[in-house]
Parts: structure tokens; C-alpha cells; sequence
């Protein structure tokens, strides 16, 4: 059950990583035909999606900002910390 945890650890710590990786893509305006730039957004999309749809849901308007990697990575942080405090 450790070695799961860990592996979930090490999962969540990549995916804040390729989030903020995309983050600061977005802010440098690289084309989206790039493989790399589409390894990203394949790997940070499944992550991301739900975070906006509940932001859409939640009415909020954030107009021309995205706050939903902020949401993800809130989210990722607090279920491992949730299920570190079931296992131990």
C-alpha cells in the first residue's frame, strides 16, 4: 500500500509539472502542431477538463483568464492528502 501511494505521488507531482508546463507555454504562444506541445496537452487535458466544467457549472466568469490548472493542481494535492491520511 506505501509503494502505491508513492507511485499516486510521483503520478500527481508529474502532472503539476506538464500543468505548469503548459502554463507557461500558453504565455509563450507555441503552435499546438508541435509534438511536444501535444504530448502536453494530451497528458494535462484529462486533468484540466473537469477543473473548467466546474468552474462552468459553478457560474463563475473569470473572463479571459483560466483558473481551472490552479483548481486541478488544488484538487490533485488534496485527494493525495486525503488518501495518505486513509492508508496511514
Amino acid at each position: 500500500m506505501i509503494l502505491f501511494y508513492k507511485s499516486l505521488g510521483v503520478l500527481i507531482n508529474l502532472i503539476e509539472f506538464l500543468i505548469l508546463v503548459r502554463i507557461i507555454m500558453s504565455f509563450l504562444n507555441i503552435s499546438p502542431n508541435n509534438s511536444f506541445v501535444s504530448f502536453i496537452y494530451e497528458m494535462t487535458e484529462p486533468v484540466l477538463s473537469p477543473a473548467r466544467n466546474l468552474i462552468s457549472k459553478l457560474g463563475i466568469n473569470t473572463g479571459m483568464f483560466d483558473f481551472s490548472p490552479i483548481i486541478a493542481i488544488f484538487l490533485l494535492t488534496t485527494i493525495y492528502e486525503i488518501l495518505g491520511r486513509i492508508i496511514f
